[in-house]
């Protein structure tokens, strides 16, 4: 078994398109290249959609909990593609399914976003993937996207 390889934010940075407010990932840990990893987003009372989201319940959005794994899995695909700083691909959401959503996810909480590709054919790509708040699924998905 190899060994897990850590990626932090400057990394992920070089690997997605997304830039703040929007960048849902803060570090990337890789079990297998290309396949199988678990991202992170800490999140703050900072964010802009705790605003209005709700203001005195602050709860992360679930679309959100589904956009960080699919941030994740794209991160994840790119870790396959050696020197991915100068290969810059963009990764377009195709569909999502079993969306389900089991506990909210608060300021302070640490998202830890587990995805693991079940399908590829070309530049399509399906993946699994649950977020987890100290060990407990708060919300899971399969989804397909595309990289460019």
């Amino acid at each position: 078994m190899s060994e897990m390889k850590i990626y932090p934010i400057e990394e992920i940075m070089k690997m997605l398109p997304h830039r703040y407010p929007f960048l849902l990932v803060d570090r990337l840990e890789v079990e297998i290249p290309g396949e199988k990893g678990v991202g992170t987003k800490n999140v703050t009372m900072n964010e802009e959609f705790f605003q209005g989201h709700f203001p005195g319940n602050p709860v992360m959005p679930g679309v959100l909990q589904i956009e960080a794994m699919a941030q994740t899995a794209g991160a994840l695909v790119m870790t396959a593609v050696e020197d991915y700083a100068n290969h810059p691909k963009g990764v377009l959401f195709m569909s999502i399914d079993g969306v389900k959503f089991r506990k909210p996810v608060k300021p302070g909480d640490q998202l830890k976003m587990h995805v693991e590709k079940i399908k590829e054919r070309r530049n399509i790509y399906v993946f699994k993937g649950q977020s987890f708040v100290d060990g407990q699924v708060v919300s899971e998905a399969e989804f397909t996207a595309m990289i460019m």
